[in-house]
């Protein structure tokens, strides 16, 4: 068991983990579980988040105060958002090509489709909304008997307080000035910044702030501050790879202890993975086509020194870590030590373009909106027009900027992206039994794009250590 490696240890126990579940719930020992076994998953996730944002933090200033060139750090800075908005939009784009072209919403039963319609064009008329295609269903004498039925739906799906509570922050999100992202990202209190693992943005900008004055004052006057923070930066990197050594046990616990949170009998536990199967599948295979065609397509193009197997051997614990953790941020220290020690990115580059990739590049997230947002018009018998899928490419890019690297966010700026073209966001209550189970996939998405980005990064700028790279 010790010659394996980490990877093939964090498979064994994502596995076990599963099948533990499944007779957890059949034996009836879900409140063990929550109680004995759950709380080591949370030790897990807490130690990998306390990690992170220091790791981040003295990283970010290590990798810019280290860089030959001052000027560098504006064209680095350039490359980089310009290539995680593209592979954004790429993914984007691909989840629209496939709910399309499949139409996974057209799967549910026909009865059911036109109680939803008439539920939506009750929503839409008690709200002023305008009904987005020439349908009118509501009126019709023919579906008379079930508009009760579709308004008793209406009014559950309206007094569901975890959709309520969404809906208000995505409301408080949108009506804030256009400009206050950028706000958002200047600190007003750095200590309280560090103290809040959600305000990643915030640390970054002070990070890169810090190094760049690292960079203009001469290196006599910073010479032994630098080494601290250099120091620091190990130190943080030596307790990723001691947390890593018990990381198969951790990702066990974990997952057991999802499991029996979302489920309490085996039927359940199947169910989950059954729940909205049309959809879960087509999400699925636009995650899986990133994870597998287009990223190690784009390495093999542009860094033809790694193989197809070897890119996913190398970077393979960081995306058994994202399925199991669900966040970007608790996997990043992970994520920069496969990209440096095993990819061979030249740690000042990896320093700075990771960090920055777990906060802003959101592929998966952004392409489970897209999905997802067309999945629930479909199923509620609504057309929506080449320019409202537009609209939604744009919103769910920019809203994928602003999502926070945990769990389930998504969620909250895809009631953007739905009231963006007019629908209903309460919609979201549909997939929330799934939800979970998809935002671990789609998390393995955002990750493999960070290394992905990362690597390109370093063989444009000559960073990228050959030697590495190919064994």
């Amino acid at each position: 068991m010790k010659k394996l490696p980490l990877h093939t240890k964090i498979i064994i126990g994502l596995i076990l983990g599963i099948i533990y579940a499944l007779f957890n719930s059949y034996m009836g020992w879900n409140e063990f579980t929550r109680d004995w076994i759950a709380p080591f998953g949370d030790i897990f996730l807490r130690l990998l988040k306390f990690i992170a944002v220091p790791l981040v933090l003295f990283s970010i200033i290590s990798g810019v105060a280290s860089l030959p060139d001052p000027s560098k750090l504006g064209r680095l800075g350039a490359k980089t958002i310009a290539a995680y908005i593209i592979t954004t939009v790429l993914s984007v784009t691909i989840g629209l090509l496939l709910v399309n072209t499949l139409r996974p919403g057209d799967y549910i039963a026909e009865e059911q489709r036109i109680k939803n319609r008439i539920k939506y064009e009750l929503w839409a008329e008690q709200n002023g909304e305008a009904i987005l295609d020439d349908k009118h269903l509501l009126h019709d004498p023919q579906f008379a008997e079930l508009v009760a039925e579709a308004r008793a739906a209406l009014e559950a799906e309206q007094s569901n307080e975890e959709v309520q509570q969404r809906v208000a922050v995505a409301q408080q999100q949108k009506s804030q000035s256009p400009l206050q992202f950028v706000v958002d990202m200047v600190p007003d209190n750095i200590f309280s910044a560090l103290s809040d693992g959600k305000k990643m943005l915030q640390v970054i900008f002070f990070g890169i702030f810090f190094g760049i004055m690292l960079l203009l004052l001469p290196r006599e006057k910073t010479g032994s501050l630098q080494q601290v923070i250099e120091g620091a930066n190990e130190v943080f990197l030596k307790m990723v790879e001691v947390v890593m050594n018990a990381a198969p046990f951790f990702v066990f616990a974990l997952m057991a202890g999802v499991m029996a949170s979302l489920a309490e009998t085996p039927g359940e536990v199947i169910e989950i993975f059954k729940g909205l199967l049309s959809y879960s599948l087509v999400l699925v295979l636009g995650l899986g086509l990133m994870i597998f065609v287009v990223y190690p397509g784009i390495i093999r193009i542009f860094v033809p020194e790694i193989s197809y197997t070897g890119f996913f051997r190398k970077i393979s614990p960081a995306q058994f870590l994202a399925f199991s953790t669900s966040s970007s941020a608790a996997t990043l220290p992970v994520t920069m030590e496969c990209v440096h020690d095993n990819i061979g990115v030249k740690s000042h580059i990896s320093n700075f373009v990771l960090p920055i990739g777990a906060t802003i590049n959101m592929d998966g997230t952004s392409m489970y909106q897209a999905i997802a947002v067309v999945f629930l018009a479909q199923m509620h018998m609504v057309d929506l027009t080449i320019g409202q899928q537009l609209t939604i490419v744009l919103t769910a890019t920019l809203a994928s900027i602003g999502a926070a690297a945990v769990p389930s966010a998504g969620l909250v700026m895809m009631i953007i992206v739905l009231q963006s073209v007019g629908l209903n966001p309460a919609w979201i209550a549909i997939i929330f039994p799934v939800d979970r189970i998809l935002d671990m996939c789609r998390t393995v998405v955002n990750v493999t794009g960070d290394a992905t980005v990362s690597t390109l990064i370093a063989r444009s700028e000559g960073d990228l250590d050959l030697e590495i790279a190919r064994s």
